[in-house]
């Protein structure tokens, strides 16, 4: 008997005592999963902080009243010359920036040549996972386009400490997104490995990640 054949005889075995007529529909799924976190709001944080940097991304923690300053010094010493901004993105976040800014709006989107060329790209996000580290933008306000996030070279991301931005784990994420949005969820920065297991960066998207989580 073939692998083929010893597979497809398996499954006719183990499907032989279901009806016909049956869907998977008509089958109840259990739905007992764990679907809200324990921590309070500083605990997500903390753990949010923790595992952002377990990633190889670097870690910011301020206050509203020093964000523009964070932003500022990060974007010094990361050399930008040339960042790039949603239409949206609140003005304040990156005041004191002495470079150009170039902004990238639906009207007036910026051609792919230039989000190369780019050597920062500034957003915010619609939530952030404190269990994995993840961060999920939805191209709602302050965010952008996917593309703005995937071709610079460097991504730096503003994190609101909320409770409604932050959420312990997936399922409490996943309730407050919708998902007919455009999500892309990003855990640190982008990195593959091959067979040998030698790591590589920036291979689908920025080499560097930086984030300023904002309490």
């Amino acid at each position: 008997m073939s692998a083929r054949e010893e597979i497809l005889t398996r499954l006719r075995i183990a499907l032989r005592d279901v009806p016909a007529d049956e869907t998977a529909a008509d089958v109840p799924v259990d739905r007992g999963y764990q679907r809200d976190g324990g921590r309070s709001d500083a605990e997500r944080v903390d753990l949010l902080a923790e595992r952002v940097a377990d990633y190889r991304a670097t870690v910011y923690r301020c206050t509203p009243g020093q964000l523009s300053t964070v932003v500022k010094g990060i974007l010094v010493a990361r050399d930008t010359e040339t960042l790039v901004v949603p239409h949206d993105a609140p003005a304040d976040w990156y005041h004191g920036f002495d470079g150009t800014t170039l902004v990238d709006s639906p009207a007036d989107p910026l051609p792919l040549s230039t989000l190369d060329t780019a050597d920062t790209v500034l957003t915010g996000c619609a939530v952030a996972i404190a269990a994995t580290g993840t961060l999920v933008l939805d191209a709602g306000p302050g965010q952008g386009r996917r593309a703005l996030t995937l071709v610079p070279d460097h991504h730096l991301c503003v994190v609101a400490a909320d409770a409604v931005a932050v959420a312990e784990i997936v399922p409490e994420a996943l309730s407050r997104l919708d998902p007919t949005r455009p999500l892309t969820f990003i855990s640190g920065p982008s990195a593959t490995s091959d067979i040998e297991f030698n790591r590589v960066e920036g291979v689908h998207g920025p080499r560097s990640l930086d984030v300023v989580i904002v309490a």
